[in-house]
């Protein structure tokens, strides 16, 4: 009797629930082949930047080309040519133009004639023209040009060969100063904050650190008002830092590592609204004259301080208690740096020497260093 006051009133609740679970699921299937699509268009774009600039085998046949028909010439070419025993393997970076000029040097006479003893690939005592041409092309670039001044120095790896604008270098076991290597894929989902909480987990012990660091130090030492002038860190992101199985710290990319005088050239009367449009690379801030609206060209911080903002967690984390009150003052003293500082360069000595010096104490007698 009841069922017939009100027919078919038992399926109006399955119908509306059936309807809703339909609705639900149509726009989670959309919002599923959106997020797929809008991934997959991701990949697609970074794996195509990827293979179009590390394209190992074009460079090597456009490369050995030239070097069969006497264009060009180096001490690397018939590895790569001709035995082939010398192969591209990862690809370390897809930056392109990586260019600078040569710039007004200190003791510019010597670093001529270095730069002609380096181009002099069969120490024949000549500079061939193919020779004299692959020399000329690899002084467009910083990494080049600072290798050859520094090619003695511990930090620097060092220079094995070239070919045309094709230079090698010495193999660096750990690439990064800390951290894991992920595929590309998957670093384009880790939120940036977590990556470097991540890389932290992922670093040597603390010894081993310290003595990383020292070699970073003394590499700022080494960059700083040599004999062929001043050169300044651009870009101090730990992916530029490796070091090998001494753990001894070797520079991997030098790429933003550029004479001062270039970069007052280059960021000088750069027009700008506010101090962020006066940068170079990541790490080399000028100031903006609000009056004329342009670039100053002092760089507003050190090498140093750059170095030690780099290393403070990286040092800190893990530290001895009976230094680490004392370490953790000196970095923050070394980061707060300035070049337009009063008496900077004795600061800076005095800072770089003390840090250096808490450091070899600790780790001294340790088997890790």
């Amino acid at each position: 009797m009841a069922r017939s006051l009100c027919p078919g009133a038992w399926l109006r609740k399955p119908c509306y629930l059936q309807a809703r679970f339909s609705y639900v699921r149509m726009k989670y299937l959309f919002f599923s082949w959106l997020a797929v699509f809008v991934g997959s268009w991701i990949i697609y774009v970074q794996y195509s930047t990827y293979t179009e600039l590390c394209r190992g085998k074009d460079c090597k046949k456009i490369i050995c080309d030239k070097y069969k028909t006497g264009v060009i010439d180096g001490p690397a070419c018939n590895s790569l040519c001709v035995t082939e025993t010398l192969y591209f393997g990862k690809c370390l970076s897809t930056k392109p133009n990586n260019q600078a000029k040569l710039g007004d040097q200190g003791n510019l006479s010597e670093l001529v004639n270095l730069i002609l003893t380096v181009a002099d690939g069969d120490k024949d005592g000549q500079v061939s023209l193919g020779e004299a041409k692959s020399a000329w092309a690899l002084l467009q670039l910083n990494e080049f040009l600072l290798m050859v001044i520094l090619q003695d120095k511990e930090h620097t790896p060092k220079l094995m060969g070239f070919c045309g604008d094709l230079y090698v270098m010495e193999s660096v076991e750990y690439t990064s100063l800390y951290g894991i290597s992920l595929p590309w894929v998957i670093e384009l989902f880790i939120p940036s904050g977590f990556r470097r909480s991540m890389d932290q987990l992922f670093t040597p012990s603390w010894p081993r650190k310290a003595k990383i660091a020292i070699g970073l130090l003394e590499f700022v030492e080494d960059v700083f008002h040599g004999p062929y002038g001043n050169f300044l860190m651009c870009d101090t992101s730990a992916k530029n830092l490796g070091y090998n199985d001494k753990y001894d710290l070797k520079m991997v990319d030098m790429r933003k590592i550029v004479p001062e005088t270039n970069l007052k050239e280059l960021i000088k009367d750069r027009h700008c609204e506010s101090d962020l449009d006066c940068v170079y690379g990541t790490d080399c801030r000028t100031s903006c004259d609000q009056s004329t609206m342009k670039c100053t060209s002092e760089v507003i911080q050190p090498n140093l301080a750059k170095a030690c903002q780099l290393l403070k967690d990286y040092l800190l984390r893990g530290a001895p208690s009976e230094i680490r009150e004392e370490l953790e003052k000196q970095l923050y003293s070394c980061i707060a740096l300035k070049v337009t500082a009063n008496q900077m360069e004795m600061e800076h000595s005095l800072i770089l020497n003390n840090l250096k010096t808490l450091l070899w104490k600790k780790i001294s007698y340790t088997n890790d260093s």
